[in-house]
């Protein structure tokens, strides 16, 4: 009913069938089809018309002047929706873990900013699992399987975990030979590692992590406090990389790592995914790809 509405419009806007016909490219006798087709389903004659005139009935003058506005209004909201579609500009809300998004994905970030600049990108960093569902962000970044079957997911890459120390910390308390002397140290952890195990490539052995000295909700802290010389921290490779290059860190049991864990983009499923979020999943996937602490291990 909305094409011939939009027809009765036109030909309105027109003068006549013919003139109508003309402009929309379509024949005169299909245009008078669809407008008695539309005048049965309302009921009420829209237009008196003869070979030579056309004019509006007093219910179809009522019509139009309520319906032309209506046209117009959805006209413009289908361009609107459009250009949201189709051009990288507007609000990208983005929700990551805090210890990608305030260091490895600074890169993605600067680019996205310097590529588009109609686009203003709102990050929700922390290592919360927000509902994407709720309308709050348009994509999420997230470490470890994503059962939920109702987002689309890309696999961006993975994220070792590994055990470090500063060069103080070692030469004042030691360091440890094997998992078990870890009992021994200050422990620095942060969610969720509180419940996870130390992994050996080599051979698949395991070995449980001690009760911690510290556990925090942020993973920054812990590095921090081992760079001080406060604890062996367990730390992703990505937000302590830096540390490791410069020795302010090191790595302690390089044979034993947290399993690694898979990073995924997430967003929810769609007809139309908005030019904005196949901008940044493509920045994304061509950072992850260049980027050695992304890369797949040989383990997995």
């Amino acid at each position: 009913m909305l094409d011939d509405l939009q027809l009765f419009v036109r030909i309105v806007d027109a003068g006549s069938l013919n003139a109508a016909s003309r402009v929309l490219e379509m024949p005169a006798a299909t245009l008078s089809r669809r407008l008695q087709a539309l005048e049965r389903r309302l009921g009420c004659r829209l237009l008196h018309r003869s070979a030579r005139r056309m004019e509006l009935t007093a219910e179809g003058g009522q019509y139009y002047e309520h319906c032309r506005p209506l046209l117009a209004a959805l006209q413009q909201q289908t361009e609107s929706l459009g250009t949201a579609l189709n051009q990288v500009k507007g609000v990208l809300r983005v929700l990551s873990p805090l210890s990608l998004g305030n260091d490895l994905l600074v890169p993605v970030w600067r680019r996205m900013l310097q590529r588009y600049p109609e686009l203003r990108l709102e990050l929700r960093l922390n290592n919360a699992i927000d509902d994407l569902f709720s309308g709050m962000a348009d994509l999420a970044l997230r470490v470890g399987e994503q059962p939920d079957s109702r987002l689309n997911q890309r696999l961006l890459g993975w994220v070792r975990t590994l055990l470090v120390a500063s060069p103080a910390y070692l030469a004042e308390r030691g360091e440890p030979g094997a998992p078990e002397a870890l009992a021994n140290h200050a422990l620095l952890l942060a969610e969720p590692f509180e419940r996870w195990r130390l992994w050996r490539a080599a051979d698949g052995a395991e070995s449980e992590l001690p009760p911690a000295s510290l556990q925090v909700n942020d993973m920054l802290l812990p590095r921090r406090l081992a760079e001080a010389g406060a604890g062996v921290a367990v730390c992703p490779h990505s937000l302590c990389h830096a540390q490791l290059r410069d020795g302010s860190l090191r790595q302690l049991l390089p044979e034993w790592e947290m399993a690694p864990r898979p990073v995924y983009a997430v967003w929810p499923q769609r007809r139309h995914v908005p030019a904005r979020v196949r901008a940044l999943l493509d920045a994304l996937t061509e950072f992850a790809e260049a980027e050695p602490l992304l890369a797949r291990p040989a383990c997995v």
